[in-house]
């Protein structure tokens, strides 16, 4: 299934470059396809992903007897509340830098901290792109199903970045994490890695995800939907189980 995933790395660049010109993203105060969009990702993770680090685990052990990462072996759903916690902080890195520049015209982050940030999106991005081809897929389906979740998640990501970091974002930030994602997608086609690797990268991303989607729904000034995100939640995870 390697040209599939190939299609789908595509997609997701097309995402990023162009997600901006979709009209469902610039209904105001907000769109409620972001809402269903991120119960979308939610079910993704929890019906899928989440699980998935069970399998792992049980794989593992053994694996990394005579190494220092030997606790992954009991434990790696630590990873996944590092990749949570790592987004959350440079999420509270980028709103002391706005506070910071509430004066200027335009309140935005640093530069400093928007490289962060961006790269921060970029490796996760590459996370995204590797797992499309090293994910264990059942079949078409599955990595369908993967690429669905994955998409309007980047759409969700995009639209909060570019929300926080304004013209930077679709001056250099688009561009960056659109390459990321066929970085990511190269390194999976042509290098063999270790199991535990992919186990480790699939719990980073169950942590960013739910972390990335939660800090876009909560916030008051963001008016989400309770109803829509319930709606996709629902609905993917019907989706998810019959499949």
């Amino acid at each position: 299934m390697l040209s599939l995933s190939f299609i789908f790395a595509i997609g997701f660049v097309l995402l990023h470059l162009f997600s901006k010109r979709l009209k469902l993203l610039k209904v105001l105060p907000r769109s409620r396809f972001l809402s269903i969009a991120g119960g979308i990702s939610v079910a993704y993770v929890f019906l899928h992903l989440l699980p998935e680090l069970g399998i792992f685990q049980d794989e593992l052990r053994g694996e990394l007897e005579n190494s220092s990462l030997k606790f992954l072996e009991n434990h790696i759903y630590l990873v996944a509340m590092a990749g949570l916690v790592i987004f959350y902080a440079l999420e509270h890195s980028v709103k002391t830098s706005k506070r910071k520049n509430k004066h200027k015209a335009q309140s935005k982050a640093s530069s400093g901290v928007f490289w962060v940030h961006i790269i921060s999106f970029a490796l996760y991005n590459a996370v995204i792109g590797y797992l499309l081809v090293r994910e264990e897929y059942e079949d078409a389906w599955g990595m369908s199903l993967f690429f669905i979740a994955m998409g309007v998640h980047f759409m969700t990501n995009d639209k909060g970045l570019r929300a926080t970091h304004r013209e930077d974002y679709d001056r250099y930030g688009r561009w960056l994490l659109a390459a990321a994602i066929l970085i990511g997608w190269g390194i999976g086609a042509f290098v063999d890695v270790h199991e535990w690797i992919i186990s480790v990268l699939t719990a980073f991303l169950a942590g960013g995800v739910i972390l990335n989607v939660l800090k876009e729904e909560l916030p008051e000034e963001r008016e989400s939907s309770l109803l829509a995100f319930c709606t996709g939640l629902t609905s993917y995870s019907i989706l998810l189980l019959l499949l």
